[in-house]
């Protein structure tokens, strides 16, 4: 067998290789900013290299491990951030233009954490603007490297490309109805929605406050919970963060999911559902079944009229965070966004009231599922991965914005963990992708079944050609 590309390793196995001395930090970083100068142009996943400064960190890293300082998995690892978290050292533009010269006074907590534990940052990574739907018109599009006809998802699309091709080993992602999740389906990756309020947003740049989510994206779940160990728990600059323990994430790589409950709503996941989806979640039911676990069917409150409120429910929010700039320097906006934002001005306090009952309601019922299931199982897209015409006017089409959001806005309404991963490819060869739902704080079971899932599947170890 051809050994895998160093590259194409995971964080976990990088992370090895570099405490145990057969790589050294600064060599792994140096491949990655030579596969970034040389593939990226192409790619467009990354905005801002932060090369000298990743080099120096690599440097100290190899310097703290052979005396003996370890950090832990993320040590000397080179990673990368979605441009919505504050960086003193490069600008965050979160994918605008007006903020194209801001360069904050402090880091994003996530970022400090990062740093903390040792990881090389190699820079920040592109983004739709404002992390809604679409690309700002003056801002080149990240091109998916499986293929670069079809659609990269939004609007962590930099951070879904980048560890797909190979640019870097894992990258940080943001979720508000569903950009964590739909780059790593349409990429191939893993990622982890955790719940609400378990990694801090402080120094993150806001769509939607109540909605936003922070999480990592990689090749694996065990990468994945690498990372959440790192950013996850309290932060005392985000009244938001909840204040409970952080579980041992990585405790949960290997074991055992016999007898744990797996719930599907087999109406919710399969009508109206392409058959190679549908068939890709049958195929991972079958091997949960091997594996011990136990299917429970269950009903999930309903969610249509939900959905259908995820853009104005974003739109108010939206509205307040982009008041000192909107509608004064509107012509610096693109289309998508400033159509959400004129939506939330519009709105008016009963209409938001309306869409607020309903979240709590749903929520609540949700949340009481969980009595009889451990996790649930669904997938991530109604679809296998779009072509970029099917995607032309995503944004601005709420009937294509509803259909795409039936898997992921409901559980960034309730703020429910999920970990998106790969569970084949479609007859185009572009990877299909599945959610693995928890309670709340329930990461850790969710991290359980998808790394047993992934000892019993390879979809998470292919990658896409990249000439290597």
């Amino acid at each position: 067998m051809t050994p895998k590309p160093l590259q194409f390793k995971s964080l976990v196995e990088v992370g090895q290789m570099i405490r145990q001395g057969e790589a050294t930090s600064a060599g792994v970083t140096q491949v990655m900013l030579d596969l970034i100068a040389g593939m990226d142009g192409g790619l467009k996943s990354y905005i801002h290299l932060c090369a000298d400064r990743a080099l120096a960190q690599a440097g100290t890293a190899d310097a703290e491990i052979a005396a003996g300082i370890y950090k832990g998995p993320l040590h000397g690892v080179p990673i990368a951030v979605k441009d919505l978290c504050y960086t003193t050292y490069a600008p965050t533009r979160a994918g605008t233009t007006i903020y194209k010269d801001f360069v904050p006074t402090y880091n994003a907590t996530v970022v400090d954490r990062l740093e903390t534990a040792g990881a090389v940052i190699l820079g920040k990574l592109s983004m739709t603007e404002g992390a809604y739907t679409g690309h700002h018109p003056t801002i080149p599009v990240p091109v998916n490297p499986w293929n670069r006809e079809y659609w990269v998802g939004t609007s962590s699309s930099g951070s879904g490309v980048a560890p797909s091709a190979g640019l870097c080993f894992a990258s940080l992602g943001s979720d508000t109805g569903g950009s964590i999740r739909y780059p790593c389906a349409t990429c191939g990756l893993t990622g982890i929605k955790p719940t609400w309020g378990r990694v801090s947003r402080h120094g993150v740049f806001a769509l939607a406050d109540s909605l936003d989510h922070m999480g990592p994206m990689a090749r694996s779940a065990a990468d994945c919970a690498a990372v959440l160990q790192v950013i996850a728990g309290w932060d005392a600059q985000d009244p938001t963060s909840l204040d409970v323990p952080v579980p041992d994430y990585m405790a949960e790589i290997g074991k055992s999911v016999r007898d744990m409950r797996i719930g599907i709503d087999r109406s919710f996941a399969f009508d109206g559902i392409d058959p190679q989806v549908v068939d890709a979640l049958e195929g991972a039911l079958e091997v949960f079944i091997k594996l011990g676990a136990r299917v429970v069917e269950v009903t999930l409150p309903e969610y249509d009229a939900l959905v259908n409120a995820w853009v104005r429910m974003c739109a108010i929010e939206t509205a307040v965070a982009h008041r000192d700039t909107y509608p004064a320097r509107a012509d610096d906006y693109g289309r998508d966004l400033a159509q959400l934002i004129d939506e939330g001005r519009a709105t008016t306090g009963m209409q938001a009231a309306e869409g607020h009952h309903l979240r709590i309601a749903f929520s609540a019922a949700f949340e009481t599922m969980f009595g009889d299931m451990d996790c649930m199982l669904c997938p991530t897209m109604p679809t296998p991965t779009p072509s970029l015409a099917d995607m032309a006017d995503y944004g601005a089409d709420p009937d294509v914005l509803g259909a795409i959001m039936r898997f992921t806005a409901p559980f960034d309404f309730s703020g429910s963990p999920t970990v998106t991963l790969p569970s084949g490819f479609d007859s185009a060869g572009m990877p299909l992708s599945m959610q693995i739902v928890g309670p709340k704080l329930g990461e850790a079971a969710i991290i359980r079944a998808a790394h047993a899932y992934q000892s019993a599947t390879d979809w998470h170890a292919r990658h896409p050609n990249m000439g290597a």
